[in-house]
């Protein structure tokens, strides 16, 4: 008896001590969070420095990686608001769909620096005494680089749920808001999940050309990390892009093991599968949290509330009265009014800008659409050849996906432009010159976009699946054409499209470089945009950003939309 005393107070101790330790790591985490929130807003409410300093000290680093990081999560928070909506609605309402889907292949297939000028202009005009103008402006040009893979991917989630789960939603009398949380969240989290990282990445990627840019005579340069390696890169400044990069890559790891890896540990349970898969994902962060009293009361409290909030849209569909209903599409009909009148201001506004236009520049406009193209197809076949494999590969391996994902992770953050001056300067040496480096910055700008969706599609085939391969002795090649190919089709089509219009939106990095006072620029749509935004030249940039888009829009409506068809009609999970 005596023996056991001590060791029951250890118990004891480890039982009440522990948890107190969390909660003090989460409390304190929470106010260091909270007085970088209030420092942050200060300096955001200021005085307007459109053209900041930026110091090329190492010791600026920890400060830049906080603006930075600030302006990356502001972006994603907005992008994961309106992935969720907008692919929502596009799968739930069939008479909008073809024109929602048709104005998210236009958004993404635009540049971000041809959002640029609208963009800064009116935020700028909003906050005109503010620095939270300029900061706001960053802020959207960071989320027209993030958002429309995720609601790409939420909306294929979307069309692909079986319809046996429909129909029990209808039997049990679900709202729809009970419908979306217990039914079509859950379904589109794997996929949503993994193309928020690939969407962060691509964040990190454009950042340099999100914080430091010239608009005409106005140069804006944001204090941040992109500033910072824009700095160095333009100075052909070796040591000051490490510098950078090793600040870049610790914000990555940490984001890693912090955020995506406990929440990729958490969207495990998501999977669809009619039987328990042996060996489900852990994570001792998420283990942590969970054993956090501090945590668990703070989501109570969240769901309390939420509760609260949504009560007035968990009845079912049939008591909801019908005045609801017409209130609801009298609100579609003013909204879809007010958005056509814009439409047709800007349409007029836009053949004034292009009717100035001589026929010469729309014509090299054409051909230099044409190069682009060749360059884009480029990237995206020798994108494919290996990211297919590879992200099988993670998808079915749990130790290789805890070794591999955080090196993907890293591998699809690091800006490309960061490393770009050193691959221009080898590559004109060997006589390969920007157009082949061109190609190279759209691979390692959009293969990403494939393999994140390519590692989702295959977490997500059930275990059962996997399993009835290994019974009936199934060939590597059948494995391939009866389990895995059609399992990860509706993901594969996704990561395509948006490595797609990734690519068209590296171009404008990609065929037009500064380095050391020297422009280097290869023939293309995506240096004429480039050059367009430093020379002001806003007719050009309007009439290349309508060619892109329209490349863009043409090859989705001859490729990418009669994929999504195959996809939802013969590869959708049903039993």
């Amino acid at each position: 008896m005596r023996a056991r005393l001590p060791l029951l107070a250890q118990s004891f101790a480890s039982r009440s001590i522990w948890p107190v330790g969390i909660d003090l790591v989460l409390f304190t985490s929470f106010l260091a969070c909270a007085y970088g929130f209030v420092a942050l807003a200060r300096y955001w409410w200021g005085a307007p420095v459109p053209a900041a300093t930026i110091s090329q000290s190492p010791w600026a680093l920890p400060l830049y990686a906080g603006y930075s990081l600030a302006r990356i999560i502001a972006a994603y928070l907005l992008s994961l608001v309106f992935a969720i909506a907008y692919g929502y609605t596009a799968a739930k309402h069939s008479r909008v769909e073809p024109v929602l889907i048709a104005i998210l292949d236009i958004l993404q297939s635009i540049p971000v620096l041809s959002f640029l000028p609208g963009v800064m202009l009116a935020m700028i005009s909003l906050f005109p005494s503010r620095q939270l103008g300029i900061e706001f402006g960053s802020i959207v040009l960071i989320f027209t680089g993030q958002v429309w893979n995720m609601a790409f991917s939420f909306y294929s989630s979307m069309k692909a749920i079986p319809r046996e789960l429909y129909e029990v939603t209808a039997i049990f009398g679900y709202s729809p808001w009970q419908r979306f949380r217990q039914l079509e969240l859950p379904y589109g989290a794997i996929g949503l999940l993994w193309n928020s990282m690939v969407s962060v990445a691509g964040g990190w990627f454009f950042l340099m050309a999100c914080e430091m840019f010239v608009l005409g005579d106005r140069d804006f340069r944001l204090p941040g990390l992109g500033s910072f390696l824009q700095t160095a890169a333009s100075a052909g400044d070796i040591s000051g892009i490490l510098w950078g990069l090793a600040a870049m890559i610790v914000i990555i790891v940490l984001i890693d093991q912090l955020v995506w890896r406990p929440l990729i540990a958490w969207s495990d349970k998501f999977k669809f599968e009619q039987v328990e898969t042996i060996g489900q994902a852990t994570n001792p962060v998420l283990k942590l949290v969970r054993r956090s009293r501090l945590a668990s009361f703070a989501g109570r409290a969240l769901q309390k509330t939420s509760g609260r909030l949504v009560a007035p849209f968990s009845k079912p569909a049939q008591v909801r009265s019908t005045g609801v209903k017409r209130g609801a599409r009298t609100a579609g009909y003013v909204i879809a009014a007010a958005v056509l009148l814009l439409a047709a201001f800007a349409v007029s506004r836009a053949f004034l800008l292009l009717a100035g236009i001589p026929a010469g520049e729309w014509r090299s406009t054409f051909k230099d659409a044409g190069f682009t193209f060749m360059r884009v197809n480029a990237a995206l076949l020798i994108a494919a050849a290996w990211t297919i494999p590879a992200g099988v590969a993670i998808g079915f391996n749990p130790r290789l996906a805890r070794l591999a994902q955080p090196l993907a992770q890293i591998a699809a953050s690091v800006p490309a432009t960061a490393l770009f001056p050193v691959l221009l300067l080898a590559l004109v040496r060997v006589g390969g010159g920007i157009g082949i480096a061109s190609i190279l910055l759209m691979l390692l700008g959009t293969q990403w976009y494939i393999l994140f969706n390519v590692i989702a599609g295959a977490l997500a085939i059930p275990g059962e699946f996997k399993e009835v391969g290994i019974v009936f002795n199934f060939t590597r090649g059948q494995r391939w054409r009866t389990i895995i190919l059609p399992g990860i089709f509706p993901y594969l089509v996704t990561g395509l499209v948006t490595a797609s219009g990734g690519a068209w939106n590296a171009s404008i990095v990609a065929e037009y470089f500064h380095l050391k006072g020297q422009t280097f620029a290869a023939q293309g749509l995506g240096a004429q945009i480039s050059s367009a935004t430093d020379a002001g030249r806003f007719d050009l940039l309007l009439l290349s950003t309508l060619v892109m888009a329209s490349v863009v829009i043409f090859t989705n409506r001859l490729v990418w939309r009669r994929l999504y068809r195959v996809a939802e009609s013969r590869y959708r999970l049903e039993t």
